[in-house]
């Protein structure tokens, strides 16, 4: 399935995301690699199998075997992350924060692509999975490494417009 079909999937009542998928692939204010790295990333992290799949199909003509896995890797390590770092900062027993994390983090630091890429599309991923704490540090990551305000937005874009596409097609097959 590609983007196409899955923009033919969405139903009716959601048709503003099929306008807002149709934006995706033509959006200039992202590299080639970081735009599809973020559909397989953000595709996988909407735990929906026709978006992963569609996205990955998608993607992986525009991306090395090396930049595709890297952005599987963030989604991966994300879903980790997101859960433990958006639960010390929410408890309110401010100690979890003070306590080792005790989790391997290793492709964070040896992605195999451009760190500011990774770190993007971690961001995205975080988003989706909601984690303030895990959205501040990267955000600051790729700050630090002079990404325009209008690239992070595009990033957390495409985290939002997958993530509605997942939705629709719940929506529909509920209905």
């Amino acid at each position: 399935m590609s983007i196409d079909s899955l923009k033919s999937r969405i139903p009716d009542f959601a048709k503003d995301v099929r306008l807002n998928l149709s934006a995706l692939a033509s959006d200039e204010t992202l590299t080639e690699q970081q735009k599809y790295g973020l559909m397989v990333a953000c595709g996988i992290a909407s735990r929906n199998p026709e978006v992963r799949a569609a996205l990955e199909l998608e993607a992986a003509p525009h991306l090395t075997p090396v930049a595709l896995a890297a952005a599987k890797a963030a989604a991966t390590i994300m879903g980790m992350n997101n859960i433990y770092y958006r639960f010390t900062h929410l408890v309110s027993n401010d100690e979890y924060r003070t306590l080792p994390a005790k989790l391997r983090m290793n492709v964070i630091g040896n992605p195999g692509v451009d760190k500011i890429d990774f770190e993007l599309w971690a961001l995205a991923v975080s988003a989706i999975n909601g984690c303030g704490a895990c959205m501040d540090s990267h955000e600051a990551v790729v700050r630090k490494g002079n990404v325009p305000v209008e690239a992070i937005q595009a990033a957390v874009r495409f985290a939002a417009i997958i993530q509605s596409a997942a939705i629709a097609l719940e929506a529909a097959e509920a209905a």
